[in-house]
């Protein structure tokens, strides 16, 4: 069983979430500088994610003062193609989104053995797109106007790195 993820050169640990990270996570979702780009849950449906086990629910912690900074959903846990369903940071600048996705990057292919770590990102949020691809990732296709915001239509583009791809 999965507790932790780390890795000694960063600053950031991803540990298994808990019911009491939940109300950190559903404020984390609904902040300001991430709901336009996030999907919005309700609590329980992040609960009920907690025991699936096909879904890996983290929180992101800064590791020299131990306080939650962000979370992360891995889902598809029993197949070859990972999805990385959400990525939360709520300190942007300080480079613990990229670690973030490392983290993940390595247990993805080293610990599950996965072949395919994908994910989709919304077309406007050129911060996360750009990250993906400096780490390897690759635009696969647009899924256009698929996601209705309450105003107008958005695009997600679909991301991915294979196995082979995969540098430490």
């Amino acid at each position: 069983m999965i507790r932790e993820i780390s890795n000694n050169t960063y600053n950031t640990i991803l540990r298994r979430t808990k019911v009491e990270d939940l109300n950190f996570v559903y404020m984390s979702e609904h902040n300001e500088d991430n709901k336009e780009f996030i999907g919005q849950q309700t609590i329980d449906e992040h609960r009920n994610m907690l025991v699936d086990d096909n879904i890996l629910h983290l929180v992101v912690i800064n590791r020299p003062n131990k306080k939650l900074i962000g979370y992360v959903i891995l889902a598809g846990l029993n197949s070859p193609n990972i999805e990385l369903r959400r990525i939360v940071i709520n300190e942007k600048g300080k480079g613990y989104g990229r670690e973030t996705l490392k983290l993940c990057r390595e247990f993805v292919f080293k610990r599950l053995n996965a072949h395919r770590f994908w994910l989709d990102v919304n077309q406007k949020n050129k911060r996360a797109y750009n990250l993906y691809i400096s780490e390897g990732f690759v635009e696969e296709g647009i899924l256009r106007e698929c996601i209705y915001n309450g105003n107008t239509y958005e695009s997600l583009v679909i991301l991915s790195i294979l196995e082979f791809e995969y540098v430490n």
